[in-house]
């Protein structure tokens, strides 16, 4: 429980900072719940003999309106001779019950800046990231504006 908290005054940290960077208000991310709901996870790897053959996987993007980048990753495969551990820590709002609709931070947006991403709930979000399945292409995709996804192809 100790360590949980710690995470969350840690990631009202990172949120404040992510707010100034964005010359937003310190509080402004905070404001918007995102450090409200937060979920911890742990994998127990054992080690793989072929670790070649295993497959890993992959909402500041929307929000940010693309000036924050989401990183693309996977988990690879324990190469080693004994077992390891992860533990992750997500802030998501996705274990609970919102009617909030999320979209580009109105702030952000102007004549020169117009939205990439459309608004959406998160439960809109979260039902099509998992029922996407995975692959390379990255769930936000789904939510771009028309427009722009004319323009960039």
């Amino acid at each position: 429980m100790e360590y949980s908290r710690q995470v969350q005054v840690f990631g009202i940290l990172v949120f404040e900072l992510l707010s100034e960077a964005l010359g937003l208000k310190s509080d402004y991310l905070e404001s918007m719940d995102c450090a409200k709901g937060q979920q911890i996870l742990s994998h127990y790897y054992r080690p793989c003999p072929q670790p070649q053959l295993t497959m890993g996987i992959k909402f500041e993007k929307l929000i940010s309106n693309d000036i924050f980048k989401s990183v693309q990753h996977r988990v690879l495969a324990n190469r080693h001779k004994s077992s390891r551990v992860s533990v992750e820590c997500f802030f998501t709002l996705g274990l609970h019950p919102t009617t909030k609709v999320y979209g580009p931070v109105k702030e952000l947006l102007s004549k020169d800046n117009s939205p990439v991403y459309r608004e959406t709930s998160l439960k809109e979000f979260v039902t099509y990231y998992h029922n996407k399945g995975f692959d390379e292409n990255s769930a936000l995709s789904h939510f771009k504006l028309q427009h722009v996804a004319e323009i960039s192809t």
